[in-house]
């Protein structure tokens, strides 16, 4: 069966639990738990509001990615909680390339001037994979007030939806 790209249900939760810590703690080595990130315990409230959505791919069915669209206000929306299991990564699946079309998409809908990102030093291929899709890095002072910084975030970028070509 293909993989399958969605908007969250509540039944996911636990699939996204087990599919985001993993990489954070132990592929990563970034010391987070998930009571440092209450979000993935209430994604409706957090990210289903306003313009903002969150999106799990799905294989045989497990969650193998996940992507939102946090609405900060101003037209301006950040992408979170982008996460692709080992398995599933690279061109063969497409997983992330996927992700991120339905969100870029949904940002451009829904009239979205720009999606702005904060992301690891650690995550190198997320690095690339954001420069290859149009992403630009931008400083950390550059960011617009109402962006929800994390404390592990040192990179960021931005992107205007309308510039994306699926």
């Amino acid at each position: 069966m293909p993989m399958q790209i969605r908007p969250f249900q509540p039944e996911d939760t636990q699939g996204i639990v087990q599919l985001i810590l993993p990489i954070q703690t132990e592929e990563f080595g970034i010391p987070i738990t998930l009571e440092d990130q209450p979000d993935l315990l209430d994604i409706q409230n957090f990210y289903q509001q306003g313009q903002g959505n969150f999106w799990v791919a799905v294989q045989d069915g497990q969650v193998v990615g996940t992507i939102s669209l946090l609405d900060i206000g101003n037209n301006q929306g950040a992408l979170r909680k982008m996460f692709v299991h080992p398995d599933f990564r690279g061109k063969p699946f497409g997983t992330a390339q996927k992700l991120l079309e339905v969100l870029l998409s949904w940002a451009r809908e829904k009239g979205m001037k720009e999606v702005l990102l904060g992301t690891t030093a650690k995550y190198l291929a997320a690095h690339r994979f954001y420069e290859k899709n149009g992403f630009v890095q931008m400083e950390a002072e550059d960011l617009p007030a109402n962006f929800p910084r994390m404390q592990v975030d040192t990179r960021f970028y931005r992107i205007s939806p309308d510039q994306y070509i699926l």
